[in-house]
């Protein structure tokens, strides 16, 4: 699944229909006139772009904001997309390319190679206690939204984008124009930053966690502007 938020029942069966159409079909078929399915691509796409700008330290109305032009910055340049890095990747260096130019920073300095753990452990570990990890959730949210806000925008950017968004480390040294080296050293830095104030039991699909209620209310919107241009 594309989203860890339920839906209301209307656009849930839209987008069972279309579960299984890739990017590049969905693409196809909105550029030979099939607008409205353009929705899809925003409700599959809002959980990634919300985490993006919340990881930039915007506040949830901010966010929403770039989101908003991200999608329709994406719409009208759906057919450049020519699927040589994936839509994913494509949307999302959209989305941040809006998050520079909000913060009037454009490029970002190379970093020293120091040493990097190639066997360190993910930061986010399965806990054996269910129960307590159940119980824990939601104040371990809080805690770990707290504590990577504070990192360093270069650190918190690439630790969204592996550990949250789950991409990988070419897709993010691509999405950020740094080498992949840099991408595990600050990936590393990050952790080692973090791991004193939260827990391994914590699921990092819910940092972020865009809710049902801002996903319909977002891709209302956008929709509404699309169906105008």
């Amino acid at each position: 699944m594309y989203f860890i938020y339920s839906i209301n029942q209307e656009a849930l069966n839209f987008m069972n229909q279309f579960e299984q159409m890739s990017e590049t079909e969905i693409i196809e078929r909105i550029l030979k006139g099939e607008k409205q399915l353009y929705e899809i691509i925003v409700r599959r796409f809002n959980p990634y772009l919300y985490k993006i700008g919340r990881s930039y330290n915007y506040n949830h109305e901010d966010t929403e904001d770039l989101m908003q032009d991200a999608y329709v910055d994406t719409f009208k340049s759906l057919s450049q997309f020519q699927g040589r890095a994936s839509f994913k990747t494509w949307i999302s260096r959209i989305m941040l390319n809006n998050c520079f130019r909000k913060k009037e920073k454009s490029s970002y300095k190379n970093e020293i190679m120091k040493d990097i753990n190639e066997t360190a452990k993910p930061i986010f570990q399965s806990s054996d206690n269910e129960t307590n990890r159940v119980v824990q959730k939601r104040e371990l949210g809080n805690i770990l939204e707290t504590a990577i806000s504070n990192l360093a925008e270069d650190y918190r950017l690439v630790f969204s984008l592996r550990e949250i968004n789950g991409m990988s480390v070419a897709e993010t040294a691509e999405l950020l124009s740094i080498s992949e080296a840099n991408v595990k050293v600050r990936l590393n830095r990050s952790k080692t930053m973090l791991q004193n104030i939260i827990k391994k039991s914590y699921a990092p699909a819910e940092l972020f966690e865009y809710h049902a209620v801002y996903c319909n209310a977002m891709t209302d919107k956008v929709m509404n502007i699309i169906n105008q241009l």
